[in-house]
């Protein structure tokens, strides 16, 4: 009998997993909260562990180059534009390629109809009850329904409903910032992902097409607040940076601007399986922003939850020690790429107005070869075979 899945969240997360497990033969439905799938335009500085994972769900080369333009990150730069830590175009590490969100998310989208995965949208995840791996099915609780499987796969963001009622200790907060995001149509020089550190802020900004260009700016800022014009705001706090930052808001459709506070998961979940849910994407872990792999770690874990426990169930694997797997490879991982975000935040764009002179002058003493470790640590990760 064919196994069933049910997908808690439509995101980035939520398609890899769907998608991998229906390619692994898998009967799945997916639950999406909005009554139509798709996603905002921003960006997403795609490394090599996050092309390694397309690949795994079935992407090849040609439909990887489509997502997006190759980049690489240039380096960081203090508020007036002053390198703090370049990067040479010679450091094969940090490559990557920039992708507009929207276009990641419909790709997945494509192919997860293409092989008939369920898509209910409009469709609100309240709860969950986990079953047993060796038996009752889990049940995800939605508005007026309920949903059994075999196996449930939390993908439903950093304020998962799955997550929350599985495990109510592990609640998501407010990291004390809130960011700007646009995409606006002009072409970056030199193209490659440049950031700038100032007191408690970070600007940002990547190419992911020929001529559109993806900007953030990450301040401090109180929890909840209402801004009038998010386009004046964010000229306005950036008003004394770096010509090229100022310049790239001034030139952006106010329209296009965008901002959402940031929150996360201090430590991520206790364990990512509890009973017969999985949990994937910010849900499981939601980390800081600070070292951009909030979809990267999204699609890893898609492919993780493919061939750690879609296939070898299909082949007769125990569905306890399937998922006892996944736990044990993808946990430590992203419990690391985490403390690495935290860190990164510390030293960089949380850092106060006091250090900063301190911190750029230690960074200016980096060694190349310190930066080419750190990248491969992070981004130098393959699927589970």
């Amino acid at each position: 009998m064919e196994s069933t899945a049910v997908v808690a969240g439509g995101g980035i997360a939520g398609l890899a997993s769907a998608l991998g497990l229906a390619q692994a033969g898998w009967q799945v439905t997916v639950l999406e909260q909005a009554t139509e799938l798709g996603e905002v335009g921003a960006g997403v500085a795609l490394a090599r562990n996050g092309v390694a994972a397309l690949r795994g769900l079935g992407f090849d080369d040609s439909a990887i180059e489509a997502l997006g333009v190759p980049t690489r990150a240039g380096g960081v730069y203090d508020l007036h534009g002053r390198p703090i830590r370049p990067i040479a175009d010679d450091v094969d590490a940090v490559a990557m390629r920039g992708v507009h969100r929207a276009r990641l998310h419909s790709a997945l989208l494509q192919r997860v109809r293409d092989l008939g995965v369920d898509l209910v949208t409009g469709i609100t995840v309240t709860g969950a009850r986990p079953g047993s791996p060796d038996g009752e099915q889990a049940v995800v609780l939605t508005t007026g329904a309920q949903h059994a499987a075999d196996l449930v796969v939390a993908a439903d963001g950093v304020r998962s409903a799955v997550r929350t009622a599985l495990t109510p200790s592990a609640r998501a907060v407010y990291s004390g910032y809130s960011s700007w995001r646009a995409v606006t149509p002009l072409a970056l020089r030199p193209a490659v992902l440049r950031q700038y550190w100032g007191p408690h802020a970070e600007f940002g900004a990547m190419p992911v097409g020929p001529d559109q260009t993806y900007w953030y700016g990450y301040v401090k800022m109180p929890e909840g607040v209402r801004l009038p014009d998010e386009h004046a705001a964010a000229r306005d706090r950036f008003a004394d940076w770096a010509p090229e930052v100022v310049d790239m808001i001034e030139q952006t459709d106010p329209g296009a601007v965008m901002r959402h506070d940031v929150l996360h998961l201090p430590g991520g979940m206790p364990r990512y399986v509890i009973g017969r849910v999985a949990a994937t994407g910010d849900a499981a872990h939601g980390g800081l922003p600070t070292v951009g792999q909030g979809a990267a770690t999204a699609l890893e874990d898609g492919i993780s939850v493919a061939r750690l426990v879609g296939a070898p169930v299909v082949a007769g694997r125990p569905l306890a020690a399937a998922l006892a797997d996944y736990d044990s490879q993808r946990r430590p991982r992203c419990r690391a790429i985490s403390r690495t975000a935290l860190v990164t935040a510390r030293v960089g764009s949380h850092l106060g107005p006091r250090f900063q002179g301190v911190r750029n002058a230690l960074f200016r003493r980096t060694p190349t070869s310190a930066i080419s470790r750190g990248a491969d640590a992070v981004m130098g990760w393959n699927p589970p075979a």
